[in-house]
């Protein structure tokens, strides 16, 4: 394929020899049209010079036309040439015709008399229309000799009068069109020459505006080997358009390493999940299958195992829950959802697990909205929160639970805790996969997770065309509240949503 710079070159060849061409037949055509206009006053010059001679000859006395019989008819009488007139008028060169006032030729010039009779008895018929100083009249003629066509002008002179009335003088047409054959032949001769500067001009200029559309495919390359993502192409490429492109791809990239950032954080700490348990996994299967180990330790084995087999379970539908909601496949059974009976249902399981921590959970705000959701989801949201904020609050804390509407038709729930807290840098990064506020527990503690909760939550809030906030200070405790928009039209309390609710928590 030819580069963007050949093209660019072959387009603008193409285009200047379409110019020239067109520009060259516009400049023939008029020049071809206004030296014919520039040949009827040669024409008239012509006539004017037959004139002065005849002028001049009678003022000097000599007679330059006679009457005599019209041939036959005795009683009518012509006018003719005298041999005066024709000596005269024999040395004058050129085409030209002398009419009485009865428009008959009374002479003619040796260049008209040396044509063909076709050709004169045409030119004769065409002279006879013609009136003095008017518009002249085109002759075509067999003889090419003449270019195909005389151009004929007629003139007077009052001294002249009466018996001459005009003379028409002739100009071959091969005159006016030598003038354009010329023009044209001097434009074939240097037109290839204009053509291959043109060319050369344009190649380099092509290859000018080119080079930063050169200088962003290398880099471009260099870019994309997926380990070179740091870098950044140039953003003053010397035009806007090319800039914006440079700043547009930029911002692609910066995003682009970004995602495989987080896409290599994601797997190390899947893999890295996923490592222990299927280690320990491994350990208690053999130790299960070894023919010393007693039946107590390996139904102990085997409860392990078990324990583990669920620990992945629970991380490999998180992983799926994640990975449907990032390819957008994951649907939502959308219906009116009553979120006071719902809460209720959250905080019942939230007490129950809080008296096994010895915490105690509150209930400080309940207001009834109603939202457009999936109670199933929804339920999941408010539980991931609940049990985050328990798990991470020590024996003897509180969390406290809440429902309240807000201005401009919003709905808050809000999980307040006096846990650990959560530090100022930390804070931005609790809805990441895979991080945890307490990197030091062990995975077997009383904190253990897999830091998908926040993750899974915020999606959830998300696709409910809401949003989830987190307020932190280290050792004062946490604020999550999550925000969704509440349907405009409310509806009583569904008693069979609840039970259906209840049905769900147990």
């Amino acid at each position: 394929m030819a580069t963007l710079r050949a093209r660019l070159t072959v387009a603008y060849g193409v285009a200047l020899v379409g110019s020239v061409a067109v520009f060259s037949g516009a400049l023939y055509v008029a020049r071809r049209a206004s030296s014919i206009d520039e040949l009827g006053l040669v024409a008239f010059d012509e006539g004017d010079r037959a004139l002065r001679f005849l002028v001049a000859a009678k003022r000097e006395g000599k007679e330059l036309t006679e009457e005599r019989p019209c041939g036959e008819k005795r009683d009518s009488r012509c006018v003719y040439a005298t041999k005066d007139m024709r000596d005269l008028l024999e040395r004058v060169p050129g085409y030209f015709l002398v009419y009485d006032r009865d428009d008959r030729q009374i002479y003619s010039s040796i260049g008209i008399r040396q044509l063909a009779e076709e050709d004169r008895s045409a030119i004769d018929q065409s002279a006879v229309r013609l009136t003095p100083d008017g518009a002249g009249a085109l002759v075509s003629l067999s003889d090419t000799l003449f270019g195909g066509s005389l151009l004929l002008g007629a003139r007077k002179d009052p001294a002249l009068l009466p018996n001459v009335t005009r003379v028409v003088a002739g100009v071959p047409t091969h005159i006016a069109t030598l003038s354009p054959g010329i023009l044209v032949g001097t434009m074939v001769l240097i037109f290839p020459f204009i053509i291959l500067a043109s060319i050369g001009v344009a190649y380099v200029i092509a290859g000018s505006a080119a080079e930063p559309v050169e200088r962003l495919i290398n880099e471009v390359e260099a870019i994309t080997d997926g380990r070179s993502l740091h870098r950044r192409l140039p953003s003053d490429l010397g035009n806007e358009e090319l800039s914006r492109l440079g700043s547009t791809l930029n911002a692609m990239i910066e995003r682009l390493e970004t995602s495989f950032g987080a896409l290599r954080r994601f797997t190390a700490d899947a893999s890295h999940e996923l490592k222990t348990p299927l280690t320990v996994l491994r350990a208690d299967v053999e130790r299960a299958m070894h023919p010393a180990t007693k039946n107590t330790e390996r139904l102990q084995a085997l409860e392990e195992a078990l324990h583990e087999t669920a620990r992945m379970s629970d991380l490999v539908d998180s992983l799926l829950t994640l990975a449907r909601a990032d390819e957008g496949r994951f649907d939502l059974h959308r219906e009116p959802v009553a979120l006071g009976p719902l809460v209720r249902d959250v905080y019942e399981t939230a007490v129950i697990l809080g008296e096994h921590a010895g915490q105690t959970v509150t209930m400080s705000v309940l207001e009834e909205a109603m939202v457009d959701g999936d109670a199933r989801r929804l339920r999941q949201l408010f539980l991931n929160l609940v049990t985050n904020a328990i798990k991470y609050t020590p024996r003897g804390g509180r969390v406290e639970l809440s429902l309240s509407r807000r201005a401009g038709d919003e709905v808050a729930f809000t999980v307040r805790d006096s846990g650990i807290g959560i530090s100022a840098a930390d804070l931005p990064y609790v809805f990441d996969r895979f991080w945890r506020a307490d990197r030091a527990r062990s995975r077997g503690g009383e904190r253990s997770g897999f830091g998908l909760g926040l993750a899974i939550s915020q999606w959830i809030a998300q696709a409910h065309g809401g949003r989830i906030t987190a307020q932190s200070r280290l050792g004062r405790g946490s604020v999550f509240t999550v925000i969704l928009p509440q349907l405009a039209v409310e509806a009583p309390p569904d008693r069979a949503q609840e039970r259906e609710l209840k049905n769900i928590g147990n």
